[in-house]
């Protein structure tokens, strides 16, 4: 199992602090593409961090939601979205490609991210576009969350021949559905302890201990932290040494 977290988000005077202690102990690094957060030298830093630390780079799109840090959903139509996420993307693939990287995988931000799981159009134009960014000497991967029915995300995204990472949120509490309590709702974040148990869980079984209580399966090829979690640092240390002793 992986650990990648959200990083490359901060925008000009306006700083997410966590990148310089946590790149060294994970194996993806999500970076922001300039819509929620993440200006032009912030990215190239964030880049420039993770090819150091021999860490995979993966985009990081969202909504045009600055203001917002992307977590707010929009109305957008097929195409519009489609584009943003292709403009965002081919934004951190070049800048990658400038200091000799390569762009791995993408994952959504924020209310995208969270839309797509919810609203299968929303999904299919994500796939949509992530087709596109397809070339015939690279493929790159969709990272979505882990849910129970995972067989239906992946035969559409088969369809578009796109293939899919699936992952699971060490700090976030998840619904009895297999879905993340919504931040509007008080315990959405859990505390230090609560997600190194449930990291714990999820590296050495595949589960999730759910919001009644009950045990819940999941496929997971990576685990994530968000970079604006409290205490991620020591939160990522945590886990780095759960996965390393599985």
């Amino acid at each position: 199992m992986k650990l990648n977290c959200d990083l490359g988000e901060s925008y000009g005077a306006w700083k997410m602090p966590v990148e310089n202690e946590v790149m060294e102990y994970l194996d993806q690094a999500n970076i922001a593409c300039g819509f929620h957060g993440g200006d032009p030298v912030t990215l190239q830093n964030a880049i420039a961090l993770a090819k150091k630390h021999g860490v995979s780079v993966g985009a990081h799109p969202s909504y045009p939601d600055l203001q917002g840090f992307g977590r707010r959903s929009m109305a957008m139509a097929a195409e519009e979205l489609i584009a943003a996420i292709q403009y965002q993307v081919s934004a951190l693939s070049g800048m990658a490609a400038i200091q000799g990287v390569t762009l791995e995988y993408v994952k959504p931000h924020g209310a995208l991210y969270n839309d797509m799981m919810k609203d299968m159009s929303i999904y299919e134009s994500v796939l949509t576009a992530m087709r596109d960014i397809q070339t015939s000497s690279h493929a790159v991967a969709l990272m979505i969350q882990a849910v129970p029915e995972f067989e239906t995300y992946q035969a559409l995204a088969s369809q578009h021949n796109v293939p899919l990472l699936f992952e699971a949120f060490s700090d976030r509490r998840y619904t009895p559905k297999g879905r993340l309590t919504p931040r509007t709702q008080a315990g959405a974040v859990l505390d230090t302890q609560e997600a190194i148990e449930q990291a714990n869980h999820l590296v050495s079984q595949g589960k999730v201990i759910t919001s009644d209580g009950a045990s819940l399966s999941l496929k997971v090829d990576s685990l994530c932290v968000h970079g604006d979690t409290p205490d991620a640092v020591s939160l990522v240390k945590c886990i780095r040494q759960l996965i390393n002793t599985k």
